[in-house]
This record gives C-alpha cells, structure tokens and sequence, in this order.
C-alpha cells in the first residue's frame, strides 16, 4: 500500500506512538508479501510482540533484515540500490531513530508499488 510518510509521521507523534505500532505491523506484514521466499516469515505482530518482550533487542534485528529484504527485493526488479540499506537502519535503530527507519522503508516499498492514477 502507498502510503503517505509525512502524515504517517505526524499521526505516530500525534498518538504517541500507538500509530507507529501499527505501522510497524502493517509494513512487516506488506514486505514479507513482496517475495515468495518471505512469507514464511515473523508477522507484523509477532515482530512487534518480540520487539516488545526483548527491549527493542528484535526491534534491532527487524530494522536490519528488512533493509535487507528491501535491497533484494530492489534488485530482483532491477530497481537501483546501495546495498547498504540495512546498516543504515541498523545504525538509526541503535540511535534510537525508529521511526526514520519506518519512514525510509515505506519511502522503499512506495517506490515498489508506485500510485498510478
């Protein structure tokens, strides 16, 4: 789903966070559905209810094994990439920077399943 990032960020200020869980949820779950070999993986929830448990020690794992995924998912469909999309949300993780990271994912998965009007 394309979905609008500065709104998106707004309403996870404006909720204190309760929009970006769901957000984290709902982009799991759309990138684990890009490719066949993914959808055997953790869902949204689950991810999310590990984060939770573990202290954010998942949260870390998550950000970088989806830039992962997203820079495979790129290259398969011939789409440009660094590589290097899962230290860069690695490293935001780790600063505590987690919905930059949500942010640039989506930005990702936008260019994926562009809006044609």
């Amino acid at each position: 789903m394309n979905r609008n990032i500065a709104l998106s960020i707004v309403l996870s200020v404006v909720t204190c966070g309760l929009y970006s869980i769901y957000w984290f949820v709902v982009l799991t779950d759309e990138i684990n559905r890009e490719k066949r070999e993914y959808a055997g993986d953790l869902s949204g929830i689950v991810c999310f209810l590990l984060t939770l448990v573990t202290c954010n020690l998942f949260g870390i794992y998550w950000a970088y094994k989806i830039g992962e995924k997203l820079d495979v998912i790129k290259a398969e469909r011939g789409i440009p990439t660094g590589r290097d999309s899962n230290i860069l949300y690695l490293i935001l993780e780790l600063l505590g920077f987690n919905v930059i990271v949500l942010a640039l994912a989506q930005n990702e998965m936008n260019k994926l399943k562009p809006l044609y009007y």
